[in-house]
């Protein structure tokens, strides 16, 4: 849970540093009392066995309304709902599953991965294992979509090498 959630706070605070928040010092308090508060809320919610159990409740969602734990996290630096909107996209979707983080910008937008990891112990999937298979929580989204003639692109983007390279470029 600690790699998805470090994930996370690490890329939504990318965008705070990118678009204007300078003080570091504000920067490592949002991001530390983020993951403090994702901790706790998924502390009863995170099913390592059945990663898509729970995913709704863990996804963190802008959609012209900010996410409460993101306020909230905003609120320890002393940033405005106003100051948190030109900071970060209107519309985010980030979804916080046992093994994988991704995102979405736009209602529209594609999928992207932004971190991934095996289960302990098992194998990775082959490609055509994939086939029969519905290999994660987001390709399951995809298909119960009410509109078949949009296209959906998945595509990763990240790796936990790169996430942790992501902290570290900022």
């Amino acid at each position: 849970m600690i790699c998805e959630i470090t994930a996370a706070v690490a890329f939504i605070s990318h965008f705070l540093r990118t678009k204007g928040l300078t003080s570091e010092e504000h920067l490592q308090t949002f991001s530390q009392t983020l993951q403090e508060l994702l901790t706790e809320h998924y502390k009863h919610h995170w099913f390592p066995d059945m990663p898509c159990k729970g995913s709704g409740y863990r996804c963190i969602r802008i959609n012209h309304r900010m996410d409460p734990l993101i306020t909230q996290a905003a609120q320890s630096i002393g940033l405005s709902s106003q100051e948190l909107f030109r900071l970060l996209p209107s519309e985010l979707t980030l979804w916080v599953d046992p093994y994988e983080v991704c995102y979405r910008i736009g209602e529209d937008g594609s999928i992207c991965v932004l971190y991934e990891a095996s289960p302990a112990g098992e194998s990775t999937e082959t490609t055509s294992d994939m086939v029969d298979n519905i290999s994660s929580c987001k390709e399951e989204l995809m298909l119960d979509r009410a509109s078949p003639s949009k296209s959906y692109n998945m595509m990763a983007v990240s790796s936990e090498d790169i996430v942790y390279g992501w902290v570290i470029l900022q």
